[in-house]
């Protein structure tokens, strides 16, 4: 018999119990579905994960004061105050760093007229701004002239704007920071929030002598943000930093360090590979439903092997081979999984959808889940369809002709 015709007959089988035929399918329908749905929402969630630490920058390190001991006592971490800016410079000289940001924070109750606003105030460097990859909305940024000579002048982020401006341009307006009059000479673009939900435009940013001298009267810095070269020099970077620091601050073998060394692309690699196992479980869960959707095609098609046992003595002996009645029941599993797959695809594209647009959460359908989540649902129709299938290939003649 032609596979053509063999497959006529399959098609006539299922469309005489459309019924039965449409809820067999239903289980492969919504496993396809679940499956396609889980994988896009896991798919995006990588990809947000992806573009924050993008925004973070996968290729920078964090340097920031470590933990100093008295009497056996650890402060913790940030209570040095080894860090300077001549730190910052000597290390913008080694060969895997790119730019480098000094930095300092504080915190104050700013007043403009009549309104006032508790904030962070970052000294920083015009590097800062590059390395944190922040743009500007309008005027201008701090220049190494402004640091050079400790300018009373600032950089505002949008919270800050929106809290003591409100739809006023803030530009060339004077701010009062701890008694200081600060003139606003540029407001950055906004950057939202962190992974860890802290405001980044919660801040207004000042030339970094103007913070260390005016403002804090210290001579140390916090911290020193740098990008490198790229993935594999921050970790080149990371050892070389090490070196040099402990060379600087006399650290002889055996002292622990002063400074602590965050690598962002490490950061980087351990989210990637949690979204990745996170995507995995929930395809893992959806393909659950699949699973069942071919145990209801294997239960379903041996109930019609047992119906139509007579059938198939009276086409066994007309000459039917084992192998036709075979192929005919291995068709109808076949059909029913791949038009349940197709429905499936449709309803899960829906699902991702609806997902997508009344929800926060990031949906990334890609056409490989799509063809995966059809292939599987075809393979699990050939194999909990080869089981009734065989099983009717095995009827004896005589047998099937006697069943009542």
């Amino acid at each position: 018999m032609s596979w053509s015709a063999a497959l006529s007959l399959a098609l006539r089988a299922l469309w005489r119990n459309k019924t039965r035929a449409m809820l067999t399918a239903l289980g492969v329908i919504i496993g396809v579905a679940s499956v396609i749905a889980m994988v896009a929402i896991g798919a995006g969630a990588k990809q947000r994960i992806a573009e924050q630490l993008e925004s973070m920058g996968t290729n920078s390190l964090v340097i920031r004061s470590g933990t100093v001991t008295h009497g056996g006592v650890r402060t913790g971490a940030g209570t040095t105050t080894t860090l300077t800016l001549d730190d910052a410079e000597a290390i913008a000289d080694l060969p895997d760093v790119v730019e480098v940001a000094p930095s300092v924070q504080t915190s104050a109750q700013v007043r403009h007229r009549g309104a006032n606003w508790g904030t962070a105030i970052q000294g920083v460097t015009p590097g800062y701004f590059r390395v944190r990859s922040w743009p500007l909305s309008e005027g201008e940024l701090i220049d190494p002239a402004q640091v050079a000579g400790a300018a009373r002048v600032c950089v505002l982020g949008q919270t800050v704007v929106r809290e003591l401006f409100g739809l006023v341009d803030p530009l060339g307006e004077t701010l009062v920071i701890k008694g200081m009059p600060c003139r606003v000479i540029g407001v950055l673009t906004e950057k939202g929030a962190t992974a860890w939900g802290s405001d980044q435009d919660d801040a207004i940013f000042a030339p970094i002598t103007t913070v260390q001298r005016q403002l804090e009267g210290i001579t140390h810095i916090d911290r020193i943000e740098l990008t490198t070269t790229g993935r594999e020099g921050s970790f080149r970077a990371t050892k070389e930093i090490t070196r040099l620091l402990r060379q600087r601050h006399r650290l002889t073998e055996g002292m622990d360090d002063d400074f602590r060394i965050y690598n962002r692309a490490e950061l980087a690699q351990t989210s990637e590979e949690s979204a990745r196992v996170f995507s995995w479980l929930l395809g893992s869960i959806a393909s659950v439903s699949l699973l069942v959707g071919g145990i209801g095609i294997m239960n379903i098609m041996l109930v019609s092997v047992t119906e139509r046992t007579r059938e198939i003595g009276i086409r066994m002996a007309l000459g039917a081979r084992p192998r036709d009645i075979l192929w005919q029941f291995l068709l109808e599993a076949l059909v029913l999984s791949a038009v349940g797959g197709l429905l499936g695809i449709a309803l899960g594209l829906a699902g991702a959808g609806v997902v997508a647009r009344f929800s926060q959460l990031p949906v990334d359908v890609t056409p490989v889940s799509v063809l995966i989540a059809f292939l599987f649902a075809g393979l699990i129709g050939v194999f909990f369809g080869l089981h009734p299938a065989r099983k009717a290939a095995r009827l004896r003649p005589i047998d099937a002709l006697r069943y009542e």
